[in-house]
């Protein structure tokens, strides 16, 4: 009974890689999360093109922690948090804790725009994805019956809103999936009529990437026709039409959001102070601010890197952070004095579809080809599990010699 308890809610990138550093450490866990796998968010989009299936991306989590003797997992939904009394609440129980870390991660931020969350896509879990997936096969089949010209080129008009990363990868593999897909599954279909628009409200796309890259971006996706419009802020959206804050209107059927995310909604009812993105501000240490035992990480945590910029959100963020908060609350056990975390970029990646993709490693930028084969292995090798890794390598290799989608299914919701 005097083994300290450590309680982990979330059990993401952060959450995961903090419980495995915790393993030799002489501590009871107890893993919390809402769903009973680990889900690899960056390749949700692949799921939502009907590329992957979303078993290749998620792995239980009661078979990663099954070797694994001072770790419990428990499913549940986090409704509450008391620092001074040490506890959190999970579904009406209370589960007390000597040491907490949050790394609840992130949700989509409408920034406040009701009608684009009601009637457009998202690609923040895996029911998300699935229903995107069946609504774009749905449009295809539409648009082959379709008479009416003006209303078919409505339903191939794919708007994908952010030019972030996950925005221009989600374009890309749109564009490839009518060009070299769907053009076989439905030879009777003009899909020259088909159009992916690719909507950023900046001047420029991946903002958190090198001059070079946002150009090579660019490139990459004006080969694969996506359409780019550039400072163009999205107004509304009902379900048809979507409409620019200049007034300018897009006939379109499907809507794919992906231009900001904010701390999860467990986050917001914490009394403690928070930054942009509803983020929690953690100490250089990771730390809660008047509460030493407790540790935010990951999606929630807002901490400045040494240029007074705000660490990004990203996976290798929230990994890097896993194991510190973990290293740091061996510490603490210890009676060791703490360490600041220190972020180290291993680099930058993003995909635009076959032989194209973009990096930065090791202080130089590249693209093409290398850039691709960098980020598929890269990928392959941070997936879960040998089933998982030996299938996306399978169905990778089968998609590139190919150009076949294996999953084209319309399933239920």
């Amino acid at each position: 009974m005097n083994t300290p308890h450590v309680v982990i809610l979330g059990a993401g990138f952060g959450g995961l890689n903090a419980a495995r550093q915790l393993a030799k450490v002489p501590v009871r866990i107890t893993l919390i999360d809402r769903q009973n796998y680990h889900l690899f968010q960056p390749l949700l989009y692949q799921v939502a093109i009907a590329r992957l299936l979303p078993s290749e991306i998620a792995y239980p989590l009661r078979t990663i922690y099954r070797r694994q003797k001072n770790l419990t997992f428990q499913m549940g939904e986090v409704t509450g948090i008391n620092f001074d009394q040490r506890y959190v609440k999970l579904d009406g129980s209370i589960i007390a804790y000597d040491y907490l870390i949050i790394a609840v991660g992130a949700e989509t931020n409408f920034f406040g725009m009701q009608a684009i969350q009601e009637n457009g896509f998202q690609l923040k879990d895996i029911q998300s994805a699935i229903q995107t997936r069946n609504h774009l096969l749905k449009m295809f089949e539409q648009a082959s019956r379709e008479a009416d010209p003006e209303k078919r080129r409505s339903l191939l008009t794919f708007v994908v809103v952010g030019g972030g990363p996950t925005g221009v990868e989600t374009g890309g593999a749109l564009a490839e999936l009518i060009s070299q897909v769907m053009v076989k599954d439905y030879p009777s279909l003009d899909l020259n009529e088909a159009r992916v628009v690719l909507l950023e409200a900046n001047d420029h796309l991946i903002t958190a990437y090198p001059h070079e890259l946002r150009h090579a971006t660019f490139d990459l996706l004006y080969r694969k026709r996506v359409d780019i419009l550039l400072n163009a802020r999205l107004a509304d959206y009902k379900g048809e039409v979507v409409t620019l804050k200049d007034d300018r209107q897009i006939p379109a059927h499907t809507l794919i959001w992906t231009a900001g995310v904010k701390a999860a909604e467990v986050v917001e009812s914490l009394n403690v102070e928070r930054a942009s993105a509803g983020r929690v501000k953690v100490e250089p240490t990771l730390q809660l601010p008047g509460y030493p035992e407790v540790l935010v990480i990951g999606d929630a945590a807002f901490l400045p890197d040494e240029n007074g910029q705000p660490l990004p959100m990203l996976s290798t963020v929230a990994i890097q952070q896993g194991n510190h908060a973990a290293q740091n609350i061996r510490r603490m056990i210890d009676g060791r004095q703490l360490k600041p975390f220190h972020y180290k970029d291993p680099g930058l990646l993003a995909t635009i579809g076959h032989n194209a993709a973009v990096a930065r490693i090791w202080g130089v930028s590249f693209s093409g080809f290398i850039a691709w084969l960098i980020w598929v292995f890269l990928h392959i090798y941070r997936l879960i599990g040998f089933r998982n890794r030996l299938l996306m390598f399978v169905n990778w290799t089968w998609d590139y010699l190919f150009r076949e989608n294996q999953v084209r299914l319309i399933s239920k919701e």
